[in-house]
């Protein structure tokens, strides 16, 4: 396993990315918001269990202050092969979505998009950096530091995001600590916040 690359950037509100017509946007609007932050892609066999729950996911949290960022990525397979609006119309049209669908990126290697580089480096994966497929996720707390990441085969509904992430202005530190003063486990990969947070 290689090093995790230098970034020097220290919260995902210090990035700007693109919308799906190429249109900058300041992540540093979503500050005091949790996100979910999810690589997609439209033609791959976890797409349509994903999309659903996600949509679901955001159904139920969106009023508490989540935010869901959707990129698309066309690096597994070429699964995601259109343009990065078509990506955004399928997602919309499909499975109604309601948050952002972003630019088509690369998530890996030299060109990966800064965002993923230091999504990688906060979070790495069990074997390493790279991300392994589709449908990886990252939650982002609301001081735009990374809290976990969570593996394709994890349901978005799984993850089971606390009320108290929202309803509380806990930053990460605070979050991290809760944790570990009430004695749970935090099995990260597997999406047990709910428990780790003791919101049994």
């Amino acid at each position: 396993m290689g090093s995790s690359p230098s970034v020097p950037e220290k919260s995902i509100h210090e990035f700007t990315v693109k919308d799906s017509r190429g249109q900058d946007v300041n992540l540093g609007i979503y500050k005091g918001k949790v996100l979910l932050v999810v690589n997609v892609a439209s033609k791959c066999g976890f797409t349509d269990s994903n999309y659903t729950q996600l949509t679901d996911l955001y159904k139920n949290y969106k009023d508490k202050g989540l935010e869901i960022l959707a990129f698309p990525c066309n690096q597994f397979l070429k699964q995601e092969p259109g343009t990065s609006e078509d990506a955004q119309n399928f997602a919309c049209t499909r499975y109604k979505a309601d948050y952002p669908i972003f630019h088509k990126v690369r998530v890996n290697g030299p060109n990966a998009a800064p965002v993923y580089k230091f999504l990688k480096a906060s979070k790495p994966g069990f074997l390493g950096n790279r991300i392994k497929w589709n449908f990886t996720k990252f939650l982002v707390g609301k001081d735009g530091q990374v809290l976990g990441r969570y593996s394709t085969t994890t349901a978005p509904m799984a993850i089971e995001v606390p009320l108290s992430l929202f309803s509380l202005s806990l930053s990460s530190k605070h979050v991290i600590h809760k944790i570990f003063t009430q004695f749970y486990f935090v099995f990260w990969e597997q999406g047990d916040i709910k428990k780790a947070l003791g919101e049994m």
